[in-house]
C-alpha cells in the first residue's frame, strides 16, 4: 500500500509565498485523496505490496490500470513537489547545479525565463520539471498526472501547475505563482542531491523500479530547451 509522506515543513513555513491555508488544503484534500484512491485500486491488484515506483512502471503501460496510474503518479509527483521547495529558498542556483545551469542555460536569468515560459505553456493542469536528460539539463512539462520517472529523464525539481496548487493565493495568476517559486521557494539543495544521485547512476529520492515492456498509455509532454 502507498504510505503518505510527512510534509517536510510546517503548513505555514512557505508564507508569504504560499499560505498556510493553501498548503494545508493541498496536502490534506488533494495529496491524501490521491493516496487513498490509489490504495483502494491497489487492493484489487497483485501490486498491493509493491513500492510506489514499481507501481508506476507496472501501470503506465496498461490502459486498463490508467486510473491507478494517475492516482499513484499524483502521489509521487506531489511528494517530489513538496521537497522541491523550502522556506527561504529561491534565487540563483547554488552548488553543482549552478555550474550545469551556466552551461546548459547560459545563466540563471535565461533558466528562469525558460522555466516560466514552459509553465505558462501548459494548457489546463500539469507539471513543469527541471530534469537531467543524459548529460544535459532540460525543462520539460507533463500533462495532468504524467511523470518523468517513467521515461529516461531524471527529475531534479518540479512545480505543480494544477489550479489547486495556487488558486487560493494567486487566483488565475499562474505566472505570479511561478515567480514566487523561483524567487523565494525553489530548493536547490534538493536539486543538488538528485543531480549527484543521477551522476552516480542512482535513482532520485529512492526511486528504484524496473522498466517494463508493454502497451503504453497515451502521454503528452513538451520539452523546452535553449
Amino acid at each position: 500500500m502507498i504510505a503518505m509522506p510527512t510534509l517536510p515543513y510546517a503548513y505555514n513555513a512557505l508564507e508569504p509565498s504560499i499560505s498556510r491555508a493553501s498548503v494545508e488544503n493541498h496536502f490534506q484534500n488533494h495529496h491524501k485523496r490521491y493516496a487513498a484512491r490509489a490504495n483502494e485500486l491497489l487492493a484489487k491488484t497483485s501490486l498491493a505490496d509493491a513500492e510506489l515506483e514499481e507501481i508506476l512502471h507496472a501501470t503506465a503501460r496498461r490502459k486498463k490500470m490508467s486510473e491507478l496510474f494517475r492516482n499513484a503518479a499524483q502521489v509521487w509527483n506531489h511528494t517530489y513537489f513538496w521537497h522541491s521547495m523550502k522556506p527561504g529558498g529561491g534565487g540563483p542556483a547554488t552548488g553543482q547545479i549552478q555550474t550545469r545551469i551556466e552551461i546548459d542555460f547560459q545563466g540563471h536569468d535565461n533558466f528562469a525565463a525558460t522555466f516560466k515560459r514552459a509553465a505558462g505553456s501548459v494548457f489546463g493542469s500539469g507539471w513543469v520539471w527541471l530534469v537531467l536528460d543524459a548529460s544535459k539539463l532540460k525543462i520539460v512539462t507533463t500533462k495532468d498526472a504524467q511523470t518523468p520517472i517513467i521515461r529516461e529523464w531524471r527529475p531534479l525539481l518540479t512545480l505543480d501547475l494544477w489550479e489547486h496548487a495556487y488558486y487560493l493565493d494567486y487566483g488565475a495568476r499562474r505566472l505570479a505563482y511561478v515567480d514566487a517559486y523561483l524567487s523565494s521557494l525553489v530548493n536547490w539543495d534538493f536539486a543538488n542531491v538528485n543531480l549527484a544521485l543521477a551522476k552516480s547512476g542512482l535513482a532520485p529520492a529512492g526511486q528504484n523500479a524496473p522498466q517494463v515492456d508493454g502497451e503504453t498509455t497515451p502521454r503528452s509532454e513538451t520539452t523546452i530547451t535553449v
